[in-house]
């Protein structure tokens, strides 16, 4: 298991946080998600084997959240 923080800075509301964990929560390998709305950050926990961070990046975009490099 790895855990991540990823900033995506169009976080803005509620209603971003239950988007982002949602999508991201749904994803095969994720088994935690955790959106700090005031630090724009989203929490990761998920196992490697069996989803990758592009991947995760993929649906935070998808979803409307892109990710500051």
């Amino acid at each position: 298991m790895e855990s991540t923080t990823l900033v995506a800075p169009d976080i803005s509301c509620e209603h971003c946080q239950r988007a982002i964990e949602g999508a991201v929560g749904n994803l095969a390998g994720v088994s935690a998600v955790q959106v700090d709305i005031p630090t724009k950050a989203v929490h990761i926990d998920y196992d490697p084997q069996k989803v990758t961070l592009a991947k995760i990046e993929e649906v935070l975009d998808d979803t409307g959240y892109t990710v500051a490099k």
